[in-house]
């Protein structure tokens, strides 16, 4: 998130990014320097689809005011979410609201959970989630809560 946000508020370029805070900060683990600048990228790559999918649920909110560290962390998990086929969704979302919960506003771990689930249920129906491996079980129930309260929110 942090190299997102320099890159995105900062102005910052891609590489000089990577370099500076994603390499310095993660040292000698190569396995999370590459996972960390992969997912900087792709997240990069996907952020206009990201911003369409956030913007079709955030019912009443152009995207322009939803908080920065919000809508960083909705693009990141939507980028986890389509391309990162080993991550359980569950897993994706709750890693993105822990993250808004200490970094951003008080509501914004609501929000995003209620954004990224109606994402979810989306990319589900659309046939554009590609998840396999260990950690899916329970998926149908993620699914089936998501479903409910996207329908009884209508």
């Amino acid at each position: 998130m942090q190299a997102l946000y320099a890159f995105t508020i900062g102005g910052d370029d891609a590489q000089h990014v990577i370099d500076t805070i994603i390499n310095e900060q993660l040292g000698d683990d190569k396995t999370a320097k590459q996972f960390a600048q992969k997912l900087f990228l792709i997240t990069m790559d996907t952020a206009d689809e990201a911003d369409r999918l956030v913007e079709r649920h955030a019912q009443n909110w152009d995207l322009e005011r939803i908080a920065w560290i919000d809508r960083l962390l909705l693009r990141m998990a939507i980028s986890e979410l389509l391309h990162f086929g080993d991550i359980p969704p569950k897993v994706s979302i709750n890693e993105a609201i822990e993250v808004a919960k200490r970094y951003s506003t008080v509501k914004s771990g609501k929000f995003i959970n209620g954004i990224l689930d109606a994402v979810l249920l989306d990319l589900h129906k659309e046939g554009r989630l590609k998840k396999s491996g260990r950690g899916l079980v329970g998926m149908e129930s993620l699914l089936s809560k998501a479903s409910s309260s996207s329908e009884s929110s209508s």
